[in-house]
C-alpha cells in the first residue's frame, strides 16, 4: 500500500478491513514487479483498484476513458465494475500494454476495452465521445493539457479522478522543488480554481483527486 500519508499501523488495518485482491490481480501485481523493475512504481495499489471498481459500479459509465495504462491494473479495475459501457484506453507503450491486453482477455473484460496507442494529447484530441468517467494517471508535465481534453469532453455530473496529486505529501511544502511535485503542484492549482468543476484530495495512497463537472 503506498499510503506514506498516514501511520504505517492505520495503513495496515485498511489493508485488512477491505476487500483483498483476489488471484488474478495479484499475479498482474507479482508480473508487474519482475518484468518492470523500478518502473513497477507505476502501478496503482490494491486499495484505489478497489476503489476504481466501486466507484465504476456507482456511476455506471456508458464511456469511461483511462489515460496512462501501464501493465493494466487500473483498467481491469474499471472494466470489472462496468455494466454495458465501454473502457477507452489511451498509452504510448505497446510493451507494457501487451500485459494488460493479457490480463483483459484472462479477467474476460476484453470485450468491454477498446486501447489507442500514441501520444495522448494527439489521440484524446481525435476522442469525439461523451466521457462519463476518466482516470487520469500519466506524465504528470501534461495533467493540464489531458485534463481539458478531457473536461470539454465530459458530461455534467461526470467524474476524473486524478492520480498522485498528493507526492508523498511534497505538494504542501514550497520548498520542495523536485520536478514533478512542482508539476502536480501547479495542476492542483490550476484545478482548484476551475470554476467548471467541484473537487476533492483524498489522502488515499499517494493522493487522489476527485474532480466533478458541474
Amino acid at each position: 500500500m503506498k499510503a506514506d500519508l498516514i501511520t504505517p499501523a492505520v495503513a495496515r488495518y485498511v489493508l485488512e478491513h477491505s476487500t483483498k485482491p483476489d488471484p488474478l490481480l495479484e499475479e498482474l501485481t507479482k508480473e508487474t514487479m519482475e518484468v518492470t523493475g523500478g518502473s513497477a512504481v507505476m502501478q496503482i495499489s490494491p486499495d484505489q483498484g478497489l476503489f476504481l471498481t466501486m466507484i465504476t459500479q456507482l456511476m455506471a459509465p456508458e464511456v469511461a476513458v483511462e489515460v496512462g495504462t501501464f501493465t493494466g491494473y487500473s483498467s481491469l479495475c474499471i472494466a470489472r465494475g462496468l455494466s454495458g459501457g465501454r473502457l477507452h484506453c489511451f498509452d504510448v507503450s505497446e510493451k507494457w500494454t501487451s500485459i494488460a491486453r493479457r490480463y483483459w482477455a484472462e479477467g474476460g473484460v476484453a470485450d468491454r476495452v477498446t486501447l489507442t496507442l500514441g501520444p495522448a494529447m494527439e489521440t484524446l484530441a481525435a476522442f469525439d465521445q461523451t466521457v462519463d468517467l476518466a482516470f487520469l494517471d500519466a506524465d504528470k508535465g501534461n495533467y493540464p493539457g489531458y485534463y481539458e481534453l478531457l473536461i470539454e469532453r465530459m458530461r455534467p455530473g461526470g467524474l476524473l479522478i486524478a492520480d498522485n496529486t498528493l507526492r508523498g505529501g511534497h505538494v504542501a511544502d514550497p520548498a520542495h522543488d523536485e520536478v514533478t511535485t512542482v508539476e502536480i503542484r501547479e495542476f492542483n492549482d490550476l484545478v482548484i480554481e476551475d470554476p467548471r468543476v467541484t473537487v476533492l484530495v483524498l489522502p488515499v495512497a499517494d493522493g487522489m483527486t476527485l474532480i466533478r463537472k458541474k
